[in-house]
């Protein structure tokens, strides 16, 4: 039976990424790569949504990841498995950066001034910085085919005995793994690009796929899902306090205890939340999932757009670029989609998707 609250949990914290952006472009915290701060306030109190997501949002899409890998290894072989991950992930972000995602590149690259201070960069160079530059939101599809070959790996050396032990973890065994998730945080995580935080992405996606495929373990959340939403909520206002204004995405922020446990809690209470009160299916939630993947794939291209060609240049006053951000992104993610999911070789070359898929579904 299909786990539509995984599903629910997909679609929304992808709609979240999405409002994620729109306030990450326009801030005032010094991140960079961005547009920036595009208003008169002293202080940009909204910001505090980024502090409010950032800790878990990923890491419970990558929760989520391992969980699903459990139930397609259920029904697929090994080599089915690895087969269908590459091509749903390998080919978008590979073959997918030079066919189209090149052009998200150009959007990023021309954000932070790189081809206006080198005027005289040939095309060839601008092309070859457009299509790396082009990797943007597909590091998480990266991490996830790096994962999945690597959870292969790991099943044929230990035969999934480890599933089988685990199944009973109770509510002090999941509470208590914020410690080795804070010491997975502090590994693996490579300079610069912050985003690969490979240390604490891979332990979650394991943890989803041997300890949170179980139902006993999902019971556990549901019945004790009230405690953790409120100990969740304690310790996000305790970070929003104590880092508001710093850097969350890099360290010492991004490695903190706080951080860490804050995250961990999160989604803790988001899968026994959605598990008691959202596993369902209708209309609405069957679109959504249909279309969640090109959301996330393509949204961030209007988004970037609106601030180069708009923002950049102040040619409307900060609360339309706002609102024009948010129609951008979920416009190109919804409309390119629906688009590029129906041409051929461009539906697999950038969105991975076969003759055997539902339209656009992941």
């Amino acid at each position: 039976m299909r786990k539509h609250y995984l599903d629910n949990i997909r679609w929304g914290t992808v709609v979240i990424v999405v409002l994620y952006h729109v306030v990450y472009m326009y801030n005032a915290e010094g991140i960079i790569g961005v547009v920036g701060k595009i208003t008169k306030l002293k202080v940009q109190y909204y910001d505090v949504f980024q502090y409010i997501v950032y800790p878990w949002f990923m890491e419970l899409l990558f929760l989520v990841s391992g969980i699903s890998a459990r139930y397609s290894l259920e029904k697929h072989t090994h080599k089915e498995f690895l087969r269908g991950r590459t091509r749903r992930l390998l080919v978008p972000c590979t073959v997918g950066l030079v066919c189209f995602q090149f052009l998200q590149g150009y959007v990023n690259v021309s954000l932070g001034g790189l081809f206006e201070r080198n005027p005289n960069l040939p095309l060839p160079a601008k092309l070859f910085i457009s299509v790396l530059s082009g990797i943007g939101v597909l590091w998480y599809i990266q991490l996830l085919w790096v994962f999945s070959l690597l959870l292969v790996l790991i099943r044929n050396v230990e035969k999934d005995r480890l599933w089988s032990i685990v199944g009973k973890a109770g509510l002090t065994v999941l509470v208590s793994l914020t410690v080795p998730v804070w010491c997975a945080a502090q590994v693996l995580n490579t300079p610069i690009i912050l985003v690969y935080r490979l240390g604490l992405y891979f332990f979650v996606f394991l943890l989803g796929y041997y300890v949170f495929s179980h139902d006993e373990v999902i019971e556990v959340l549901k019945q004790w899902f009230l405690p953790l939403l409120f100990v969740a909520a304690a310790l996000g206002a305790a970070f929003c306090i104590c880092f508001f204004g710093q850097n969350y995405a890099d360290a010492p922020v991004n490695r903190s205890a706080l951080f860490t446990s804050y995250g961990w809690f999160a989604c803790l209470a988001i899968l026994g939340g959605a598990a008691k009160y959202a596993d369902i299916s209708n209309g609405f939630t069957e679109w959504m999932r249909l279309r969640s993947f090109g959301l996330y794939l393509f949204h961030y291209l209007g988004i970037s757009a609106v601030g180069l060609f708009v923002a950049k240049p102040g040619l409307l006053p900060a609360p339309a670029i706002y609102l024009l951000s948010l129609a951008a992104g979920f416009g190109s993610g919804y409309l390119l989609g629906a688009v590029i999911s129906k041409l051929p070789f461009f539906r697999w070359a950038v969105m991975g998707i076969g003759n055997g898929d539902e339209k656009g579904s992941r």
